[in-house]
């Protein structure tokens, strides 16, 4: 049985209307799907309900849909994870977004750290974020939640260390002897600060610590950040979450 792609339409949502999509999601429900008139499709727009839809219409430019009804999902994790995450070099940035929305992460902060060798000037801010956007997107899609993560611009390490955001804040440090697990946290909120290829610098660490992060480990063993973004939000979800 085909699985019922679900698609995220930046607009409002309403039962019983017909409404034609944008063009990027054309080609991918008529060229690559090469779904049919009446095929099954499920729309979310950021409110957390998923309509229940089909297609009435569609050709290779356009497709037209009907919204037959809307239904609610409790798949959102109850524990709210700030995710303050040091600029990676391209794929391994798109892969630490794209599982942090699948584990469930409800903001993400783009961090540049004293070793994120990457470079955000003039347009590159604008067209990265962007593209992390577009990965959150297919990410929600695929995923099965009703509600896109969000994500901020780029800022430095010392900007990020003066939001307000958790009392629980906790930062990725190999050599601190202290575990997740023996972490008190308070009000099923936590920001979690992970480093890029290099991690974070001994001077970043001791901002850190002074503003009132913990630093924990993750283990014995060297973690690439992708690895490290699965390792982390995957415990936080299974000490305090919905990870069983």
């Amino acid at each position: 049985m085909m699985r019922v792609p679900r698609l995220f339409i930046d607009m409002p949502l309403i039962v019983g209307e017909t409404i034609n999509l944008p063009p990027d999601k054309v080609n991918h429900i008529s060229r690559v799907l090469r779904m049919q008139i009446g095929g099954p499709i499920k729309l979310i727009d950021d409110s957390g309900l998923e309509y229940q839809s089909k297609i009435i219409g569609i050709d290779r430019k356009s497709v037209q849909i009907k919204i037959e009804e809307s239904s609610s999902k409790k798949n959102e994790s109850p524990l709210v994870i700030n995710l303050c995450l040091a600029v990676a070099k391209g794929k391994h940035m798109d892969f630490s977004i794209q599982k942090a929305v699948e584990l469930g992460v409800k903001n993400i902060i783009p961090v540049i750290s004293e070793f994120s060798n990457v470079r955000m000037q003039g347009g590159r801010e604008h067209n990265k974020l962007t593209h992390w956007k577009n990965i959150i997107i297919s990410a929600t899609e695929q995923c099965g939640r009703n509600h896109l993560t969000t994500i901020e611009k780029p800022m430095s390490f010392v900007e990020c260390l003066g939001l307000e955001t958790s009392n629980t804040r906790l930062i990725l440090h190999p050599e601190s002897e202290q575990s997740m697990s023996n972490i008190n946290l308070l009000e099923n909120d936590l920001t979690l600060f992970i480093g890029s290829e290099g991690g974070f610098s001994d001077v970043e660490i001791d901002k850190a610590q002074e503003s009132g992060c913990v630093a924990i480990n993750l283990g014995p063993r060297t973690l690439r950040t992708e690895t490290a973004v699965i390792c982390a939000v995957s415990n936080a979800q299974q000490l305090w979450g919905d990870l069983n």
